[in-house]
């Protein structure tokens, strides 16, 4: 039914049936108020009887016709044109108001979550709807009629509801008396209605309507008996019209359609009208007002003239009528009570008017004057009741034990259409039956006493006790005091203990105890009444004997008859008797000598009954039968009438006063004294107590006590049915005696010997080796199909297990390990007797198997709540782990089979049984499924906070499998996830099954979702996945649906949008398909119509829809229910974070104003004060008992939870926004943000929301005050096992939030009974719920922080660096970094709440990250921060080094030591400027500077050490944090003076345990590949060579690290070895795509050593001599390096490892002496020039050869490949960042190769120095022009670089400084893009140094003394001309030196003409250079160009 979404109407979302549910308070959480507010609009219907719903009406066919409703409540609803056909479709069927048919058919619809196919307009779909429909119509109907009956209940000034009695039932019944008129019009009109002509062909319309018919007039009579019980006054007319309808239909039966109720429902149907005017005509006959003598009053003018009695004619005809019928036996219970109305008007005949005279004509049998000679009607009357064959007894016997109006078992057995089975008014109409009899006849004349004692029984006794608990408490309050009302107990007293069955069991059933076997809460009603019976058995005032004539008389007479002095003495009834010797009596008392006895009997007979005038305890008595029995059983010896030890005392036996056991044996009697015993003291432990002490015999005897014969007995019983002649068990008995031990086992002071004596015993349990005897009489139940003894069985095992953690006795531990040995055997006896076969047994009653299942699951789910997350920690940790391993580790299939396939096939179970009326076995069914679903979830629930969360546990499998559904003749497969969904809806089985199933749901996703593999999805098993969803939707819109439902299924869609993206399609979609994605195909207008259909349909109502609902009603659900709206926002904002995938589905609302405007609202509304949280008392509230601030603080906890979930909302949009958009724009602001915007841009706004966020209530005082009340009072109770084990985002705020209040009550309730302890008892329970009020609000404010965290990290792209929100948000950044200093709390929880603090904290400071803004305010606000750190960082409750020791379950460290680094490197932008800072600033941040340098350093040392035993990632997190605040809190700008912090640093020896470290680590991870993998890098390594580079840049540090012994450690690591043989490649294998972990720790090395030899300088020639030795282990990775040729590939890892080599011997170049080198320096230099000259030649080729370079670019990672293609389309080679950055590269490593060579050459000594002094040696450049690749370089190399260098330099100061030259990624290469500025300076320095080795060089090789003649080496060009000039002159040939001359000039002279051209040509470009680099340098071309002028041509011309 489709349609415009409706404003929801009450009369709409809440039915007929939802409302009479919600009074009769089976649904919770309505205040009278709302129920009020629910029926006012519904008035009208209430107020009509026969047609509720209206007839069709034009002026209603109008209004739907219009297209729009008003509805009662004033709510407009739309109707669409489909629509209307289906609603004039049901006017029509059912003749009702068309505006009713759309209410009640949309109703439907919400109601049974039930579509009807829009646009389809046929017969066939409109018949479709009516069949459906039907069903829901005709229970709403009589659902207007139920409302009433709860409404008149309502009197009672106690019930929640007496408000609406006084205000809406006035309105109902304006007149009472025509109300109650028009109930019987209506009566007689149904009874009277024909079947309509309609259903004349459908014989199952005609069935349907009959006996809905029939409903309708028993919900009428139920109607008019509540009417006529508490509104309608009975006067004489109306009980006359009554009495006579009731007699005419004969009570109902005579009806038009009598011959269709046939059937086994139409026959209940019929008893249940024919009982209920039984009940109706007694009522009408006020039997109660007529035993009133005041109100009894017969007069013409009388007080209460509305009462019938003051009506003489009625009277007449009434007793006509009653009399006319009195053969019938069905009004025999009228006609009694007609009979006592007819005494109690007789008796005051004497005082009739004249108006009676008529009717007192008729009480008599003759007319005429009164006199003695006529017998009164009402005694002839009297007889006829009395007389056996009138019925009486048997069919008020029938009444109360078969009729549903007397008990709810057979209500449901029946299927019984009566409202309101058993109830309370019923048994008391009844009542005054019965007590009308002992009024009406002495008990003692009634001849069939015994039935009378059923009946009395049947009244009081045999229901639940709630219902019999009010008329037996009326009883002994009031009737006992009235002697004839007592009588019938009187009578049985008289008889005891000669006879004491009847007694016994009158006084069971007067103790409103009930039916036994079931569970219930003892009420003070109940309490009353087991009062007053035992007191009274306890004080008998009599007691009855059988004697011997032969005993009075002779001169041994015992006895000696008195006659009266004033009797006859021939009267029996005068005569008393006396004992003549004190006399034991059986029981134990002692009758004194000369007690006065009465004679019961004949004077004349051999055995004389004298009731002796003796108190005594009958129950001692009792105890003495059950002593005689099992003496006799045993075949013990049997007390003799005897004297004792021959005094006068005569000791009787039960034999001796007549007590009969004439057979021996008496069973049943021995049940009903333990039934009796039961009915006492189960669930009673304080009269439980009191009977046991009264059973208990003074020290001098020695007779057994109850357990032991209890005991005694259950085990005789048993051994009977082990015997080899297999008797028969006795069933009753071995109930009855289980039951008083379970019983027995409440009582703290006797459970004890229960526990002794099954831990003594294998009769029950059997032992290891022994079966037991109990194995063989359930054994023979099976045969029978009945399990009386299995059920009670199990209740004693399940009393055992409730016993055994309720009163735990935590001291003893002997009793404790006792305990846990029994257990151990009972739960394993249960689960291999019966849990694991009990599918498989035949049952006479299929609810046995149901009971059994519910009473193990039950077990089962007890030992799992009091077994704690440490199972060691439990109280019995023998039955914890072994249920553990029973249902979750070892779990086998036969355990888990009976679990699942009841859970699989309940559902079609269900089904059958309710179709074939068996409603008593489906409400066990649904009772079993509770507790199934319950277990289920449990185990569940234990494996996820298990080490075994992540495998599938054997429940979860069989959960998602098919398995064989119960054990029915018919196996079928069942489906167990889509029976769980099915039970969702399946509301028949009240609200605990659905509520159970989602929740076992929601158990089952997040456990499947752990499981790795994961082995299923739960959508993969729903037959309808669509469907399922739908209705769980429906569900949740549904504002008047089950709360906890409504929450629990919020929850499940919840984790299905986190766990399942299948599911979370669907709930977010609301089908898989839409609809223009179908393929329809078909002809005509047939298909248009279907498509129209199908368009329609797919307006399918899903989560998100609700959702965005419910936060458009924020406001009012902020007050009114914070957990809707914060369990709503949950729901949002997973969506959110999954956002990306349903981007489609949620961009209409992601750009919906409204609906962030809600959002934003909602987020920034104001929270209120915190409420106070100390339990001061409790409340009940719901049944519940509650904290009475639980409401307040709740309310608060989940207003803060929403705020927080809207907030990251908000967060999420903007990160979805922030993905979705293209990285090369700037991201525009999305809807969210900018609705927020305002607020952060305010600073009013900002402070108030962030000061919200920051403050947290947790009081860690309040658990260790706790803990230390139970280790003071309570030992072996700890509040960890308290503690739930649920997952936190489950557990709901309050006073049940962490810890369990049950288990505390239920493990300190032993102590309850010592009175010193029950003070702390209550003290423990106040504290315990203060601390989860207190934990509630810690978490939810946590929540709140956490949330501004992630929000603040997500609005960084729109504000971060934004100057006009620095200055707030450093401001709020001070004040909340002083708030953080200045904790003081201790504990886990308390650094948790820390930590997020600090987060908060340093996401505040993100958006402020590195300003250079240095305006004042700020600054001030900066140094608050810096200082409040320091304080931080000293904090003494929350040391941070607590934090990085790992002592914390949250560690804090990491947040804190980001903020250290903003802090140190914000400082030092500042401190490097020198007005920034006034003095005090700089002394605060100096001083937090020194705070910080310890606190790293100290950390360092701990963080080393702790690496060195395990591989952490925590640890590498935590080390690489600290180095880097390590590097910024030890630069010279901050920190000038490194004395203080290297003295920490010694102290520490940080340095050397770093080396230590480094020489175990994993250097490139192979030890762990998947962490390699997964990291990119190994662990440690990285950040300790990053810490040795820190070390080594500083100088002073740098000579300590040398001597810690970093070239050992480096020398001797784990890839020494490789790099020592050149094996170290920049990949592995192992990682590709990545750069090789050995290759960068290399580098670093290299960096490192190189650093250290550069810091140290000069002065340490031992290091450099070590360094020599390190450079010679790995020589032959350093020569390969230096081996590059462009005919190699290059990449970014190689070429870094060649410019540190270079580093390194610049380092030992720069640190060598001119003169005096030491060898090892020496000779390392000198292997390195010629590399370096090699290398020189190939990077002069590279640089010279672009294209040729770019070709050899070899990617290796990610980045690398971006960099490549980036630009890779640009022609020219110059113009690709790639190239451009290689080049930029190549000239760096260039000129510093030619550097190192200047350093080495000493080329300032031949520039500045003597001749002398030159090291000529060095000059190995050769003089000549040519460029060949595989030689060293010569002067032509240098001059083609230095002009290539120059061509460069040229073109690049023709371009603007900051001018990009190489745009690169940023994520390829460090330090990001290149700009002019740093290529001019690049270029100028290679350009500087080539000259500068060029000219020193070619000075050096013409100052060698002997000029070598080059060989093939020289031009080809100069040696033929030299030869030609020779041959000319033909002059002798001259020596090598005139030759070597010769050639020195003519190369020279070139050369140095090549050289000054050079440098003529850099001189202006380097002086133009000074522009670009934005200062002046020192420009070496003019000193080159003299030096080369003077010592070069000069000297050579």
């Amino acid at each position: 039914m489709s349609g415009k979404t409706p404003e929801r109407s009450d009369i709409i979302d809440v039915t007929y049936h939802q409302l009479h549910s919600i009074l009769c308070g089976q649904t919770e959480g309505y205040s009278a108020a709302q129920v009020e507010k629910l029926l006012l609009p519904r008035i009208n219907q209430l107020q009509s009887i026969s047609e509720p719903f209206g007839k069709p009406s034009a002026a209603s066919r109008k209004k739907i016709d219009s297209g729009s409703i008003t509805l009662a409540d004033g709510v407009v609803q739309y109707i669409e044109e489909a629509d209307k056909a289906y609603i004039y479709a049901v006017s029509s069927a059912f003749d009702i108001d068309e505006v009713q048919a759309f209410i009640l058919l949309r109703s439907f619809l919400y109601d049974q979550a039930v579509t009807f196919p829009d646009g389809i307009d046929s017969d066939k779909v409109k018949e479709d709807t009516i069949e459906t429909f039907t069903p829901f119509y005709y229970s709403e109907r009589l659902s207007v009629l139920r409302i009433l009956i709860p409404l008149f209940r309502a009197k009672a000034v106690s019930e929640p509801f007496h408000a609406l009695f006084l205000s809406i039932l006035p309105q109902v019944l304006r007149d009472s008396k025509e109300y109650e008129e028009s109930l019987l019009a209506e009566y007689e009109v149904k009874l009277k209605e024909k079947i309509p002509e309609k259903f004349s062909k459908e014989p199952k319309a005609v069935a349907r309507w009959v006996k809905q018919n029939s409903k309708e007039q028993l919900v009428l009579l139920e109607v008019l008996f509540w009417t006529l019980f508490e509104s309608v006054t009975c006067d004489g007319p109306t009980v006359e019209k009554i009495i006579e309808m009731a007699y005419e239909t004969d009570l109902g039966s005579l009806q038009q359609n009598a011959n269709l109720l046939l059937d086994e429902e139409g026959t209940q149907l019929t008893q249940d009208k024919m009982a209920l005017w039984i009940l109706i005509t007694l009522e009408v006959l006020e039997l109660e007002k007529m035993t009133d003598s005041a109100t009894l009053q017969i007069s013409d003018h009388p007080t209460s003239s509305d009462l019938y009695f003051s009506f003489p004619n009625s009277l007449e005809r009434i007793h006509q009528i009653v009399t006319a019928n009195s053969e019938n036996k069905k009004f025999s219970c009228t006609y009694l009570a007609w009979t006592f109305v007819v005494s109690r008007l007789a008796s005051v005949a004497s005082e009739l008017p004249d108006s009676y005279r008529g009717l007192l004509d008729s009480l008599l049998l003759r007319s005429g004057s009164y006199s003695k000679e006529r017998e009164p009607s009402h005694v002839i009357m009297s007889r006829k009741c009395l007389d056996p064959q009138f019925g009486l007894f048997s069919v008020m016997s029938a009444l109360l034990t078969t009729s549903p109006l007397f008990s709810t078992k057979m209500a449901w057995r029946t299927a019984s259409a009566v409202t309101d089975p058993n109830a309370v008014a019923f048994r008391s109409v009844f009542k005054g039956l019965v007590i009308a009899l002992v009024e009406l006849i002495p008990v003692e004349l009634i001849p069939e006493f015994d039935s009378f004692v059923d009946v009395w029984i049947a009244l009081f006794g045999k229901s639940e006790s709630k219902s019999i608990a009010g008329i037996c408490t009326q009883y002994w309050q009031i009737d006992w005091h009235r002697t004839s009302r007592r009588a019938v107990i009187d009578v049985a007293r008289s008889r005891f203990p000669i006879q004491c069955g009847p007694l016994i069991k009158l006084l069971a059933a007067m103790t409103a105890s009930g039916s036994l076997d079931s569970e219930s809460i003892i009420s003070e009603e109940r309490e009353l009444c087991t009062r007053h019976v035992f007191y009274f058995l306890d004080r008998l005032p009599s007691y009855s004997q059988v004697v011997p004539a032969s005993a009075c008389t002779g001169a041994q007479a015992l006895y000696e008859k008195q006659i009266e002095q004033y009797g006859s003495s021939t009267s029996s009834a005068n005569l008393t008797y006396t004992n003549l010797r004190p006399v034991y009596l059986p029981g134990g008392s002692l009758l004194p000598a000369g007690s006065k006895g009465r004679l019961l009997n004949g004077d004349g007979s051999d055995y004389l009954v004298v009731c002796w005038k003796h108190e005594h305890s009958g129950w001692r008595f009792l105890l003495e039968v059950l002593t005689e029995y099992l003496s006799l059983r045993n075949s013990g010896p049997r007390r003799a009438f005897k004297s004792r030890k021959g005094g006068p005392e005569v000791c009787l036996s039960l034999s001796d006063i007549g007590f009969g056991l004439e057979d021996g044996v008496d069973e049943l009697l021995v049940t009903d004294i333990l039934k009796t015993i039961r009915s006492l003291i189960q669930d009673n432990p304080s009269q439980a107590e009191q009977l046991m002490q009264s059973l208990e015999y003074d020290s001098n005897t020695s007779s057994a006590d109850l357990v032991e014969l209890t005991t005694g007995i259950l085990e005789e019983a048993l051994s009977r049915s082990n015997s080899p002649s297999r008797t028969p068990p006795l069933s009753h008995l071995i109930t009855s005696a289980l039951g008083v031990l379970s019983a027995i086992l409440a009582i703290p002071n006797y459970c004890n010997r229960v526990w002794i004596y099954l831990k003594s015993t294998s009769v029950l349990f059997g032992s290891d080796k022994t079966s037991g005897f109990a194995t063989a009489a359930l054994a023979i139940e099976r045969l029978t199909g009945h399990y009386d003894m299995t059920l009670s069985l199990l209740r004693l095992v399940q009393q055992l297990c409730y016993e055994a953690s309720l009163l735990l006795v935590p001291h003893d531990n002997d009793l404790r390990k006792l305990k846990d040995e029994v257990l151990i055997r009972a739960f394993r006896f249960v689960h291999t007797e019966i849990w694991v076969e009990h599918l498989g047994w035949k049952y006479a009653q299929l609810g046995d198997r149901f009971e059994i299942g519910r009473h193990i699951s039950l077990l089962y789910l007890r030992a799992l709540q009091f077994t704690p997350k440490a199972v060691t920690e439990s109280p019995f940790p023998r039955l914890s782990k072994a249920v553990l391993d029973l249902l979750l580790f070892r779990a086998s299939t036969l355990t888990m089979t009976p679990l699942v396939s009841v859970i699989a096939s309940g559902g079609q179970m269900f089904r059958m049984l309710h179709n074939s009326r068996r409603l008593g076995d489906a409400q066990k069914l649904a009772l079993l499924l509770q507790s199934y679903l319950t277990l289920a979830r449990s185990i569940l629930e234990r494996k996820v906070s298990t080490e075994v969360a992540a495998k599938p546990c054997l429940l979860e499998q069989v959960l998602c499998g098919q398995v064989t559904g119960g054990a029915s003749s018919h196996a079928s497969k069942g489906n167990p996830i889509d029976a769980l969904a099915f039970y969702v809806k399946q509301r028949d089985a009240g609200t605990a099954v659905p509520l159970g199933a989602i929740r076992l749901l929601s158990s089952l996703c997040i456990s499947l979702s752990m499981s790795k593999p994961t082995p299923s999805t739960i959508v993969a098993h729903l037959s309808d996945p669509e469907a399922v969803v739908s209705y769980f939707v429906r569900i949740v819109e549904h504002p008047f649906d089950d709360l906890t439902l409504r929450y629990s299924v919020w929850r499940f869609i919840i984790l299905a949008m986190d766990k399942e993206p299948a599911l979370a399609r669907l709930f977010v979609a609301g089908q898989f398909r839409t609809a223009t994605s179908l393929d329809l195909k078909g002809k005509g207008r047939e298909t248009d119509a279907i498509k129209e259909a199908v368009v329609s349909t797919s307006r399918v109502m899903n989560a998100i829809d609700v959702a965005r609902d419910t936060v458009a009603n924020w406001e009012q659900l902020w007050e009114s229910n914070p957990l809707l709206l914060a369990t709503v926002l949950i729901f949002l904002q997973v969506v959110w974070r999954h956002g990306l995938e349903h981007k489609s589905l949620l961009e209409p609302l992601r750009r919906n104003d409204e609906f962030w405007h809600q959002i934003t609202a909602l987020a920034c509304s104001e929270l209120g004060p915190v409420p106070p949280f100390e339990t001061e008392t409790f409340v009940i509230v719901d049944g519940k008992r509650r904290a009475d601030v639980h409401d307040a603080v709740a309310g608060h906890c989940y207003r803060v939870s929403a705020k927080a979930f809207a907030l990251r909302i908000i967060g999420l949009d903007i990160g979805i926004h922030l993905q979705s958009a293209p990285r090369s724009e700037i991201p525009s602001k999305p809807t969210s943000f900018t609705k927020i915007e305002p607020r952060l841009r305010s600073q009013d706004d900002l402070i108030d929301l962030v000061s919200e966020a920051t403050p947290n209530s947790y009081i860690p005082d309040l658990y260790d005050n706790f803990s230390q009340l139970l280790t003071s009072y309570f030992a072996n109770l700890s509040a960890s096992q308290l503690e739930f084990q649920t997952p936190l985002d489950e557990r709901e705020y309050g006073d049940e939030f962490s810890f369990s209040m049950d288990l505390l009550r239920s493990r300190l309730h032993a102590y309850r009974s010592q009175l010193e302890l029950r003070g702390y008892v209550d003290v423990a329970e106040r504290q315990l719920s203060s601390i989860n009020l207190n934990m509630s609000l810690a978490h939810s404010q946590t929540a709140l922080t956490e949330s501004w965290q992630f929000f603040l990290g997500q609005v960084v792209p729109y504000l971060g660096g934004d100057d006009s929100e620095r200055p707030i948000l450093l401001s709020i950044a001070a004040s909340v970094s002083f708030d953080i200093m200045r904790e003081t709390r201790v504990g886990d929880m308390a650094a948790t709440i820390h930590g997020v603090r600090l987060s908060l904290l340093l996401a505040i400071c993100e958006l402020v990250w590195f300003s250079t803004t240095e305006r004042p305010h700020e600054l001030k606000s900066f140094v608050e921060l810096v200082d409040n750190l320091r304080g931080i960082v000293l904090n003494e409750f929350q040391p941070p080094s607590k934090s990085i020791q790992g002592s914390l379950t949250v560690p804090f460290h990491p947040q804190l030591l980001q903020l250290l680094y903003f802090c140190t490197k914000g400082s030092r932008t500042f401190t490097r400027r020198p007005k920034a800072l006034n003095a005090d600033q700089r002394l605060r941040i100096s001083m937090s500077v020194d705070a910080i340098q310890n606190l790293v350093i100290s950390a360092l040392g701990m963080t080393f050490m702790s690496a060195r035993g395990r591989a952490d990632i925590d640890l590498d997190r935590d080390m690489e944090l600290l180095v880097a605040v390590f590097e910024q809190c030890t630069r010279l700008d901050i920190s000038p003076s490194s004395t203080q912090w290297l003295a920490r640093y010694q102290e520490t020896d940080i340095g050397k345990a770093s080396l230590e470290l480094y020489v175990q680590v994993d250097l490139v991870g192979l030890s762990d590949l998947s962490l390699l993998v997964a990291k990119k890098r190994p662990l440690y390594a990285p950040h300790l060579l990053r810490f040795h580079m820190a070390l080594a840049s500083i100088s002073t540090a740098a000579e300590r690290f040398a001597n810690d012994g970093v070239l050992s450690a480096y020398s001797n690591n784990n890839i020494s070895k490789a790099a020592s043989a050149g094996r170290i490649d920049a990949t592995i294998p192992e990682l590709p795509g990545e750069r090789s972990p050995a290759h960068q720790a290399y580098c670093s090395m290299l960096a490192i050593v190189s650093g250290i030899v550069g810091a140290m300088g000069r002065n340490n020639h031992y290091f450099d001599a070590e360094t020599c030795g390190f450079i010679q282990l790995y020589g032959d990775q350093i020569a390969r390096s230096l081996s590059w040729t462009t005919a190699d590939a290059i990449t970014l890892p190689l070429l870094e490892e060649i410019e540190q080599v270079v580093h390194l011997f610049n380092g030992l170049a720069l640190n060598a002496p001119p003169r005096n080198v030491q060898p090892p320096v020496e000779n390392v230099l000198r292997v390195f020039t010629p590399l370096a000259l090699n290398l020189l030649q190939q990077l002069n080729y590279a640089l010279t050869h672009p294209n040729h370079l770019a070709s050899l670019f070899e990617p290796i990672t990610s980045e690398d490949r971006i960099l490549l293609e980036k630009g890779a389309s640009i022609p020219d080679a110059m113009k690709r960042p790639l190239v451009a950055y290689l080049m930029h590269r190549l000239f760096q490593l260039s000129s510093n190769i030619i550097f190192t060579l200047i350093c080495i050459s000493k080329a300032e000594t031949v520039l500045t120095g003597e001749q002398a002094d030159w090291l000529v040696h060095e000059a190995l450049v050769i003089p000549h022009s040519k460029v060949v690749l595989g030689e060293h370089a010569s002067i032509g190399t240098l001059l083609e670089l230095g002009n290539g260098t120059l061509d460069m330099l040229r073109n690049l100061i023709n371009l603007p400084a900051g001018q990009s030259i190489a745009t690169l990624p940023v994520a390829a290469v460090k330090g990001g893009d290149i700009d002019v500025r740093q290529g001019v300076a690049t270029t100028r320095r290679n350009l500087e140094n080539v000259l500068v080795y060029a000219v020193t060089q070619l000075a050096m090789w013409l100052s060698k003394p002997e000029f070598d003649v080059p060989s093939n080496d020289m031009e080809t060009e100069e040696l033929t001309d030299t030869h030609k000039e020779s041959t000319k002159d033909r002059r002798a040939p001259r020596s090598s030196l005139v030759l070597g001359d010769r050639i020195r000039r003519g190369m020279t002279g070139e050369m140095a003409a090549d050289l000054q051209s050079l440098l003529n040509k850099a001189k202006p470009i380097i002086a133009k250079s000074n522009t670009v680099l934005g200062k002046e340098q020192i420009d070496l071309t003019a000193v080159l160009s003299t030096f080369l002028q003077e010592r070069i041509i000069l000297s050579t011309s």
